[in-house]
């Protein structure tokens, strides 16, 4: 007979054991995670290679909406406050908070929605993994990946984005082959 200690924690969710299914879902979660994470650094680059103006401004429409420029399009439900006044992060991926997890940058800095090839926990247009919107979604209300979908290209285009720099990787010079006789 038990010391009776552990009795409440059989009916306690906080102490409930996770099945087989549980747990392999949580290890798929963070073995997708760190396939994003690498798939994103490898689109990078050694040269700093980085998304098209285009694409950054459907990304910032996707994570920030754009009510702040006078439109009707809330933020996602997943983007946080970083604790660094004026940065923000996703809270959906799982990345957390830090300064190489922060969606948009000051000037040149290379930020998270630079990456040639990133995902989006929504499937949201300007990422790699988005998804196009169901035949529901246009239904009122209607979803935000539709809205994207239909606005104006020339409502994407006022989004004010700044693209960082490439840093072309340094190639030794070659030595000039003789001339053939």
């Amino acid at each position: 007979m038990g010391c009776g200690c552990n009795k409440n924690k059989q009916n306690n969710p906080e102490f409930r054991p996770q099945t087989p299914e549980e747990a392999k879902g949580v290890l798929s979660k963070k073995i997708g995670m760190v396939q994003s994470f690498a798939t994103a650094l490898a689109s990078r680059g050694f040269g700093n290679n980085k998304v098209n103006k285009a694409t950054k401004q459907l990304r910032v429409l996707s994570c920030f909406g754009n009510k702040h420029l006078g439109g009707e399009l809330p933020s996602c439900e997943h983007l946080k406050e970083s604790s660094t006044p004026g940065k923000h992060f996703c809270g959906g991926c799982g990345c957390g908070d830090r300064a190489a997890t922060w969606l948009m940058s000051q000037g040149e800095k290379y930020s998270k929605l630079d990456y040639p090839k990133l995902h989006c926990p929504l499937n949201m247009p300007g990422f790699t993994n988005y998804q196009p919107s169901k035949p529901d979604e246009a239904e009122s209300p209607i979803t935000r990946r539709y809205y994207i979908e239909n606005i104006d290209y020339n409502e994407v285009a006022k989004i004010p984005v700044t693209l960082p720099e490439k840093v072309e990787p340094s190639v030794p010079p070659q030595p000039e082959s003789p001339p053939q006789t």
